[in-house]
């Protein structure tokens, strides 16, 4: 399936069951539920994944069964971070034999690479792969930016390159971005807490995670900024903004989990030696998706706006 890059996609969370098997039950529910919200892919591995403990079967059988669901409406997304180069093309051959439209892949891991070395790893992948690629920029937490220099190297031999996840965390990237590259290269926000400004600056969609929890409240921003009715996408925004600023945490993984929980769609297990929220935290946490859940907002038809935008 052609992937667009763009409109609202899910890093979706790894359901577990209390035996630390995969949980492809409530897995299955949330997925109905993002579908039902109206976004434009899956992306299954990444950080809220839990990708590091996965293992290569796990991660077939998420693409499998996610592919199984999806059913050809959305593309199927998965996550590449690996610390080898040989272990990236591995993984990327396999994405596509599982069905995986496409992949999101980080720079060499646990190797803080140099420029050149960074190049040279996403060329390598690319040039073995015909999987359309989202680069996944975010120095802050994984220490290596990918510059607007290396963009234009990549952009210059891999034509299966088309996007970028931009977690930078400076908004006027964005801007930097489309100056230099036009619509070759597609943006999609990757930090929750500034998606409605992106999209606002001209990215082309959101890599989200809140949505894991909130998918319907997570596509209307989008659909509401994109039509142009900003105040609706605002007031939305800044009733979401407290559960978002659980997205920019180390504890992210269990913060959403438990925002899950609490609208029906997952549990909070999560894989060792991730544990769940406890004590003071827990209870911040807890106030904060008690206090959402009281005071969510009544949506717009924002369905009928994707269909005439």
């Amino acid at each position: 399936m052609q992937v667009q890059w763009e409109g609202v996609m899910p890093a979706v969370t790894t359901k577990f069951n209390k035996d630390d098997t995969l949980d492809l039950i409530m897995f299955r529910k949330n997925i109905e539920a993002q579908l039902e919200a109206g976004v434009s892919g899956i992306i299954l591995g990444g950080t809220l994944g839990e990708a590091s403990t996965l293992t290569d079967d796990e991660k077939r059988i998420l693409i499998q069964e996610t592919v199984t669901i999806v059913d050809g409406k959305v593309p199927v997304i998965i996550n590449i971070a690996e610390q080898s180069t040989k272990d990236a093309i591995l993984a990327a051959q396999r994405a596509k034999e599982y069905g995986a439209s496409g992949l999101m892949m980080l720079p060499p891991m646990r190797y803080k690479a140099t420029d050149h070395e960074t190049i040279v790893y996403f060329n390598n992948v690319a040039k073995s792969t015909d999987l359309p690629i989202m680069i996944y920029n975010n120095p802050i937490d994984y220490k290596i930016e990918v510059t607007l220099d290396m963009f234009e190297e990549l952009l210059a031999t891999c034509d299966n390159i088309g996007a970028v996840k931009e977690s930078t965390r400076d908004i006027s990237n964005i801007t930097r971005i489309r100056n230099r590259f036009g619509n070759r290269l597609k943006v999609l926000c990757g930090v929750d807490t500034l998606a409605l400004e992106s999209i606002l600056m001209g990215a082309d969609g959101w890599v989200a995670g809140l949505v894991c929890a909130f998918p319907a409240e997570t596509v209307a921003i989008h659909e509401l900024v994109k039509a142009g009715r900003t105040k609706e996408a605002i007031d939305i925004y800044r009733w979401f903004m407290p559960l978002l600023e659980l997205d920019i945490s180390p504890q992210l993984v269990q913060n959403i989990k438990l925002a899950e929980v609490g609208t029906g769609i997952g549990t909070e297990i999560v894989r060792a030696p991730r544990l769940p929220l406890h004590g003071k935290e827990r209870s911040r946490v807890l106030n904060i998706i008690e206090e959402g859940l009281r005071t969510r907002p009544v949506l717009p038809d924002y369905k009928a706006i994707a269909q005439t935008i």
